[in-house]
């Protein structure tokens, strides 16, 4: 595929992309809860909550207004737009590391969920802030 091809057809394409990745990170915990046999606490499923709420914050910012043409007649919202953008990438490694946490504690211990669950969390977390970045990218204002 030329690669002018593959730029053309990215923005049409790639929603649809970052939407069955999504499905899939959302189809892993799912998965993994209604196939345990120890009922899951509900702290399990904020990392997941969080990464998705963090792929929505990210995809609230246009790829155009990080730039350094950015101009806005609202004086200095530059750094805001940066400093939203920087936030949401904190949320996004904190659910990370949430789900991390909780595969390491699933795996150490007997009791609670499997260590299935804790892998799903982690699985979970990174489908869905792949599928934020991917969306992230062929979304604009045109």
């Amino acid at each position: 595929m030329d690669n002018n091809n593959f730029l053309a057809a990215w923005p049409v394409v790639a929603p649809g992309i970052a939407g069955a990745v999504f499905g899939v990170g959302w189809w892993f915990w799912v998965d993994a809860v209604v196939c345990s046999a120890a009922a899951v606490p509900f702290l399990h499923y904020l990392p997941g909550f969080f990464a998705t709420f963090a792929a929505l914050m990210f995809n609230c910012v246009n790829r155009e207004d990080i730039g350094d043409s950015y101009y806005s007649p609202y004086d200095d919202s530059e750094w805001r737009v940066k400093l939203w953008l920087f936030i949401s990438y904190v949320v996004s490694f904190v659910s990370l590391a949430g789900a991390v946490g909780f595969l390491v504690q699933d795996a150490l211990t007997d009791k609670g969920p499997s260590a299935w669950t804790g892998t799903a969390g982690v699985l979970q977390c990174v489908f869905v802030l792949v599928s934020g970045l991917i969306y992230w990218t062929c979304h604009s204002e045109d």
